[in-house]
């Protein structure tokens, strides 16, 4: 909106209209994320997690209180991304009833973690108790050190 042309010539006028002009040409940018990519930002956000590694596995430990274990999931990706995602729905109103306040968070849910080279994504257990999801990937066994390979000299 050109501002001059309401009889209005100020400068901090003028400054306010580059950064309209800019926010605008901002919003166009090809580099802007994508929906998708802000909703998954948020979601991971969202999702706390703890991870502890043991001399035989790595533990996943996220809170999913109120969760059944039909709404989370847990898959590898590319070989060696852990993600765990699922949704959160909001409980049906009863008739009569309504929300006063709302602070427990709804929605879809995900966290990824990239895999260390010795984790067995063959060997994945996830467990959910107590509102506790755990997930547990066995380490592979340590590679066998290469034995010295011994070369036969032929007399020539």
């Amino acid at each position: 909106m050109d501002f001059r042309i309401r009889g209005f010539d100020a400068p901090i006028l003028t400054t306010l209209q580059h950064m309209d002009v800019a926010d605008h040409d901002a919003d166009k940018s090809s580099n802007a994320p994508t929906r998708t990519y802000v909703r998954d930002a948020k979601a991971m956000a969202a999702t706390p997690a703890d991870v502890k590694e043991y001399p035989n596995s790595y533990v996943f430990i996220v809170d999913m209180p109120g969760l059944k274990s039909g709404d989370i999931k847990v898959h590898v990706e590319d070989d060696n991304v852990l993600l765990i995602s699922g949704e959160r729905k909001r409980e049906e109103e009863k008739e009569g009833a309504k929300y006063v306040r709302m602070e427990r968070r709804v929605g879809k849910f995900m966290r990824k973690f990239v895999l260390p080279e010795n984790a067995n994504t063959n060997a994945i257990e996830a467990v959910c108790q107590d509102g506790v999801l755990t997930v547990t990937v066995e380490k592979l066994p340590p590679p066998e050190p290469k034995k010295p390979k011994t070369i036969e000299v032929k007399i020539a």
